[in-house]
C-alpha cells in the first residue's frame, strides 16, 4: 500500500469540527488547521508529485493549482475561492477513478489526501471516517481499535471518499451488505445558487430536512453534489453508545484457498464448464441470510498469451473460519465449482488467517492498480448465457491481439445486500449475484488505441443482444457507478437506446436529479457522467 503518511496514535479525544473523537490520526506536513489549504501551482516543485498521485496513468491532471485542505473549513474556502473565480473545480481523495473525471477541464483540483482521520465521535455515538482515508487505514483503525469493520473494498490504497458514495462492496458484502447500508451521515461542502460554499450534515434519521443528500451519497457516485469531507458510519437501529457494538464484527478467522488451470490444459468445453458451474452456484447460493453468505470468491480470468506458456488463471476463495463446518463448506464449494473441469490444481490448499492479516494479504496495492487501462463492468442476476461464454472465450483466446494483460474478473457479490430495497439507497442493483469486471493494461501510451479498440469490440460482443452494454434484464442489470466507463454514453459502442444513466442508477435517476437541483444549482460538481439538473 502506498501511504506516505506516518501513523501515530493518539489516546484521549481530538476537537475535529467541534466532535469529542476518539481514535488513530494521520499524521503529515500541512498547513495550519486555522489557516488556508496548502496551494500549490505549476512550477511549485510538488506540482508534479501531486500529478503523479493517481492509479490510471492515462489521465494526467494538470490544473493551476493543487488545494491540500486538512480541515473541512479548510475544503469550504478552497471551494468558495474557485467558484468566485469562475475557476473549474474537481476533486480527489484516492485517486483511482477509472475515468479522467478529476482532470478533464480542471483549472482547481482539491486533494483530499490529508484528510484521513478514523475515529468515534461521541456526539454522534457513530464512527466517523474523513475521505482522505484509505480503505487499509479504515479496516486497520477500526479492527484494531473496536473489533469492528465495515464491508469495504478489496484495493487497500483506494479512499474512502469516493468508495462509500459509489456503494462500495467488498469481501463482507455478502455477509453484511454494502458499504452504504451502514452510513449514518455525511458531511458535504456544496454550493448554493448564489455561488457560496456552505458546509451541510445530512443523515439518515427520517425527520431530518436534508435527508436526501444522505440518500444521494448511497450509491450516487462522487463529483455529483459536492465535496464529501467526511462519513459517520453505525448499524441501523444500533442502541447505545459502546463503539464495539455500533458497527458488525468481522470474522476473527478467514479461511482461504487458491485454484488454478493452465491454459495449455484448457479447452472451450471446459471453459465453458467451469464458468457455468461458477455462475449457477451463485444463482443458488446468494440469496440473503445463505449458509454460504461469507464466502467471497473472485474468479481471475487472464487472457491465454501468445507465446510458448500461455499462462494460467485463477480463483481464490475466502470464508468465516470460524463456521462450525467451514472446512465442509469450502471443500463443497470447490468440489462444485470445479466439477467436470479438467487441469485443476490447488495453488494454495485450505488454510487459516486471523482476520486482518487475511484482508492485508488479500489488499492490492498501488502498483496492483496502476498503469494505462480501460476497465468496464456489468452486474449478473444469473450466470453469463452460453453465447456470452463462448463469446469470453473467443476473446480471451484469440491472437488477433498482442497484448496478454487483459483479465476478465467474476466476482461473488448478492446475500445481505440484496435484503435492501432498491429505492432505499441510491445503489439500485439489489438482486445480482455477481459483478464482471473486464480490462486491459498496456505500458506503451502508442497502444492505447489498439486496446481501446480490442476491449470495446470484446465488450460489446458480450452484450450484442442488448445493443453492446448490459441492459437490464434476466441476466445483465446495468453496471456500478465506481467502475464508470464513458464509452456507455457514446452511440457508437451503446446502441441500445437504453441510456447511460439507466445502466447505473435505474429508476433512481429521476430524484437523483431532483437532489442535484436542490443541492447544486449552478451545476459546479460536473464530469462526462455526472448526474444532470431536471431540464
Amino acid at each position: 500500500m502506498a501511504d506516505h503518511t506516518r501513523r501515530g496514535f493518539i489516546a484521549g479525544t481530538a476537537a475535529l469540527g467541534g466532535a469529542a473523537l476518539i481514535g488513530y490520526r494521520a499524521t503529515a506536513a500541512a498547513a495550519p488547521a486555522e489557516g488556508e489549504a496548502v496551494l500549490v501551482p505549476r512550477g511549485d516543485p510538488r506540482y508534479e508529485d501531486l500529478v503523479l498521485r493517481r492509479t490510471s496513468e492515462r489521465f494526467f491532471p494538470r490544473p493551476e493549482h493543487f488545494r491540500l485542505p486538512t480541515t473541512t473549513e479548510q475544503v469550504e474556502r478552497a471551494v468558495d475561492d474557485a467558484v468566485r473565480a469562475g475557476k473549474r473545480v474537481t476533486v480527489r481523495s484516492g485517486g483511482h477513478c477509472y475515468e479522467n473525471f478529476v482532470g478533464e477541464g480542471a483549472e482547481v483540483v482539491i486533494d483530499l489526501s490529508a484528510l484521513r482521520q478514523v475515529g468515534f465521535d461521541r456526539r454522534r455515538d457513530a464512527f466517523v471516517i474523513e475521505a482522505g482515508a484509505t480503505l487499509w487505514e479504515v479496516f486497520e483503525r477500526l479492527y484494531l481499535g473496536w473489533g469492528v469493520t465495515i464491508p469495504g473494498g478489496q484495493c487497500g490504497g483506494v479512499a474512502a471518499g469516493g468508495h462509500v458514495q459509489g456503494g462500495g462492496y467488498g469481501p463482507l458484502s455478502r455477509q453484511l451488505g454494502s458499504v452504504v447500508d451502514y452510513l449514518h451521515a455525511v458531511e458535504v461542502v456544496v454550493v448554493d445558487r448564489s455561488g457560496r460554499a456552505r458546509t451541510v450534515v445530512a443523515t439518515r434519521e427520517p425527520d431530518d430536512e436534508n435527508r436526501d443528500l444522505w440518500w444521494a451519497h448511497t450509491g450516487g457516485g462522487g463529483g455529483n453534489f459536492g465535496v464529501v469531507t467526511r462519513y459517520w458510519m453505525r448499524t441501523p437501529g444500533a442502541t447505545g453508545d459502546d463503539p464495539a457494538r455500533l458497527l458488525p464484527r468481522p470474522p476473527a478467522v478467514t479461511l482461504g484457498a487458491t485454484v488454478a488451470w493452465s491454459w495449455r490444459d484448457t479447452t472451450e468445453e471446459s471453459f465453458h464448464r467451469l464458468l457455468r458451474n461458477y455462475g449457477e452456484w451463485h444463482e443458488r447460493n446468494s440469496a440473503p441470510g445463505s449458509r454460504y453468505a461469507s464466502l467471497f470468491s473472485p474468479l481471475l480470468v487472464n487472457r491465454r498469451a501468445t507465446g510458448a506458456d500461455p499462462g494460467a488463471f485463477a480463483m481464490v476463495v475466502s470464508l468465516d473460519g470460524t463456521l462450525p463446518d467451514a472446512d465442509r463448506l469450502l471443500r463443497d464449494y470447490l468440489a462444485e465449482v470445479t466439477e467436470g473441469v479438467a487441469g485443476t490444481t490447488v495453488v494454495r490448499p485450505p488454510h487459516r488467517l486471523p482476520w486482518l492479516a487475511g484482508v492485508k494479504a488479500g489488499s492490492l496495492g498501488q502498483d496492483d492498480e496502476s498503469g494505462m487501462f480501460k476497465a468496464k463492468a456489468a452486474y449478473l442476476r444469473r450466470r453469463f448465457t452460453d453465447e456470452q461464454i463462448r463469446t469470453a472465450y473467443a476473446y480471451l483466446t484469440s491472437t488477433d491481439h498482442e497484448n496478454e494483460r487483459a483479465v476478465m474478473i467474476l466476482v461473488s457479490y448478492g446475500g445481505r445486500v440484496n435484503a435492501t430495497a432498491p429505492d432505499a439507497t441510491a445503489l439500485a442493483q439489489r438482486d445480482s449475484v455477481m459483478k464482471v469486471i473486464y480490462t486491459v493494461t498496456w505500458d506503451d501510451a502508442g497502444a492505447e488505441r489498439a486496446n481501446l479498440d480490442w476491449i470495446r469490440r470484446w465488450y460489446a460482443a458480450m452484450y450484442r443482444d442488448t445493443g453492446g452494454v448490459p441492459v437490464p434484464n434476466a441476466v445483465n442489470d446495468g453496471s456500478y457507478v465506481n467502475y464508470p466507463d464513458t464509452d456507455t454514453a457514446d452511440p457508437r459502442w451503446n446502441r441500445s437506446g437504453v441510456t447511460w444513466h439507466t445502466l447505473y442508477y435505474k429508476d433512481n435517476y429521476p430524484r437523483l436529479q431532483r437532489v442535484k437541483a436542490r443541492w447544486d444549482p449552478r451545476n459546479v460538481f460536473h464530469h462526462a457522467l455526472s448526474i444532470a439538473p431536471p431540464s
